[in-house]
């Protein structure tokens, strides 16, 4: 499987994934297989997401991508009760969130797999996949 999924037949666009480009690429096809990756820059070694060609931190264009540990810990979120968009429509309510990765990076996302009174800030989680889409669900 190359980057995400195309639209099932007969159905519009996908508005949960995104479209890979020539950049993204690298980052889709290893969703697609269940790793986790983001950018490290080769002069500071920060780390940072989302994926861009050079670094936010001290703009080197030395990055290259690393695996995450696939380890996050839950900054905020929302419990999402109304969305019009498909597929969105059929998965509410569903908790879009944001995460602190274990390298540093925060990163848009969606908790899977956890009840929604049972979230709280700070708590630890690991990365899924759901049609090589990125999500977390509480650690195991």
């Amino acid at each position: 499987m190359t980057g995400p999924p195309a639209p099932p037949a007969g159905k519009g666009a996908r508005f949960d994934i995104p479209e890979a480009d020539a950049f993204t690429r690298t980052y889709w096809d290893a969703a697609a297989r269940g790793q986790l990756l983001i950018r490290r820059c080769g002069a500071c070694g920060r780390f940072h997401h989302y994926p861009r060609e050079f670094c936010p931190h001290c703009w080197s264009e030395q990055v290259t991508w690393e695996p995450a540990s696939g380890r996050a810990t839950l900054y905020t979120w929302s419990v999402v009760h109304r969305n019009d968009l498909p597929p969105f429509d059929d998965r509410t309510p569903y908790v879009a969130a944001v995460v602190d990765l274990a390298e540093g990076p925060r990163m848009m996302t969606e908790i899977v797999d956890c009840a929604h009174d049972a979230l709280r800030a700070g708590m630890e989680l690991e990365v899924a996949f759901r049609e090589g889409v990125p999500v977390f669900r509480v650690g195991r």
